[in-house]
């Protein structure tokens, strides 16, 4: 993985905290829309996460096996992405 490693991790603990408090959250019958924003503030953290870690693919992946002048590399990394494309669209 490309990406800076401690500010992912940092990030996915952050997210791991908030799943934590959810599920009190769950338990203790928290007001919905409070249980609402917090899934969403994880779910913005996770999309962060991703776009840092794809951001990294394309920089150093990617770039690499088409500078590398390796055509048939660089076609899967591409197809590699636009897989990732379309997985991100259905969300």
């Amino acid at each position: 993985m490309h990406a800076d490693k401690a500010k992912t991790i940092r990030k996915l603990k952050t997210v791991g905290g908030q799943i934590d408090g959810l599920i009190k959250m769950v338990e203790d019958d928290r007001y919905c829309i409070d249980i609402s924003n917090q899934l969403m503030a994880s779910i913005s953290i996770l999309k962060n996460v991703n776009k840092d870690v794809l951001r990294g693919h394309l920089e150093h992946c990617v770039y690499d096996a088409i500078s590398n002048e390796d055509k048939e590399d660089g076609l899967k990394k591409i197809e590699e992405i636009e897989a990732i494309i379309d997985k991100l669209n259905k969300i």
